[in-house]
Formats: C-alpha cells, structure tokens, sequence
C-alpha cells in the first residue's frame, strides 16, 4: 500500500508545479476520501482500512522528509511538522483499533488546514 502513496504522490506530481502543491493536493484527496467515509459511515466504512492506509503513508513520508538533515526547512518549522506526523499516525492507531466516524474529524481537520496553510504559502 505505500507504493499506492508513492505512485499517487507521482501522479499528483506530473499535474503541478511545485511540491508545496502536491502535498496541498495529496492532504486535500485524503481529507475528502476520509470525510466521505464520515458522511457515509454505514455505506462506506469498509474504505476505511484504505483511507486509513493512504493517510498513514502519507504522513510517513512527510515525517520522512522533515528528518531528514538537507532538509531545508527552518528546524523549528521541521520539528512542530514531525510532531504533528507523530500525533497523526498515533491517532490513525486508535481509530483503526476502534473505529468511530468522529474520530475522523482530526484527522480531517489536519490534512485541511495544513493543505490551505501550504498554499497559502506561496
């Protein structure tokens, strides 16, 4: 399933300019897929595992990133985005052991607000 990731984060790539929009665009596609399985959590909870998954990848390839040394982001910036990976991956464990559609809020909630905050910052 991280070769999902990766291959969507590829695909995602060869449609926009700039990382910071790919990224934007990868957090965007996993809060709308996890915010579909909210709204629809009888019919589509069974996604969920997926979403879940994508999610998770995601997020381990930007804490990845952000340790990395030739990273070029200021540390402080590298920090607080390692610690909210840690936070996000921590909770992604508990909904997979006990799902429930409003533990998806967070998650959500995150992958929206940092996807505005990267375009914003352009």
């Amino acid at each position: 399933m991280q070769h999902q990731a990766a291959q969507a984060y590829q695909q995602v790539a060869k449609r926009t300019g700039s990382p910071r929009d790919l990224e934007a665009n990868l957090l965007s596609r996993s809060a709308t897929d996890l915010q579909r399985i909210r709204e629809n959590w009888d019919a589509s909870n069974a996604d969920l595992p997926s979403a879940l998954r994508f999610n998770r990848k995601l997020w381990n390839i930007f804490l990845t990133s952000v340790t990395r040394p030739e990273n070029p982001l200021p540390a402080a910036i590298r920090q607080n985005v390692a610690n909210l990976g840690i936070f996000v991956l921590s909770h992604t464990l508990k909904v997979e052991i006990a799902p429930d559609p409003a533990k998806l809020d967070v998650l959500i909630s995150i992958n929206r607000e940092l996807a505005a905050g990267l375009r914003a910052a352009r």
